[in-house]
């Protein structure tokens, strides 16, 4: 497939392009700044842009069979970076044509799960507090994401973690799973890719988990 990634210099991003090349995709990896890429390999094609026009960014989503998007706040004070940034994807992808779109979210903007004791319940609303937020533009984003005309999936990850790619953790399509605390980056990578041709996430939310 033809992949176009944006927040590739992320953690999660870099996850994404990585696997997507060793599965033989052609990826288009859409970056701030070249040099924070560290993945390289056949298929790769870097296209620099700061996403402030849509119109600049089109060439990098047409032709393409979906769009991977890691794009997020990388702190609190960059709060509303989700929702401007996917904004411009939205209008890139509407111009060039293309539907399909994967984008990460985090797990507090889920369903609460049934079946979480006490102690997930305060963590949850802690961490939500702390994060108020993060988590607003990551609901005006999905918001966004959920009125535009895509074939869209978010996915909704707890706490992340660096870990080597297991593929192995909970999906719950329109929920979250109970008690799932943490995810490594490269299997909300993993999973993110295993849902591109997957009828069942589109227009979904899904909660995952280890």
């Amino acid at each position: 497939m033809k992949l176009t990634v944006f927040g590739a210099t992320g953690g999660v991003g870099q996850e994404i392009v990585r696997q997507a090349l060793g599965a033989g995709h052609q990826v288009t990896a859409v970056v701030r700044d070249p040099a924070r890429l560290t993945v390289t390999g056949p298929g790769l094609d870097v296209f620099p842009a700061d996403l402030a026009d849509a119109e600049a960014v089109r060439p990098a989503v047409a032709g393409r069979d979906a769009v991977l998007s890691g794009l997020g706040a990388r702190s609190r004070k960059h709060a509303g970076d989700a929702t401007r940034l996917t904004r411009t994807v939205l209008g890139a992808m509407k111009a060039a044509g293309v539907r399909r779109l994967l984008a990460i979210s985090a797990a507090p903007i889920g369903p609460v799960p049934e079946g979480d004791g006490a102690l997930d319940r305060v963590a949850r609303g802690i961490v939500s507090r702390v994060y108020k937020d993060v988590y607003a533009d990551l609901r005006a984003m999905e918001a966004e994401i959920a009125g535009s005309a895509t074939d869209w999936t978010v996915v909704r990850p707890p706490k992340l973690l660096n870990r080597p790619v297991s593929g192995v953790y909970r999906t719950v399509v329109g929920g979250t799973p109970p008690k799932g605390r943490s995810l490594g980056r490269a299997d909300v990578a993993h999973a993110m890719l295993g849902m591109v041709d997957d009828a069942a996430t589109v227009q979904q939310g899904v909660g995952l988990a280890y």
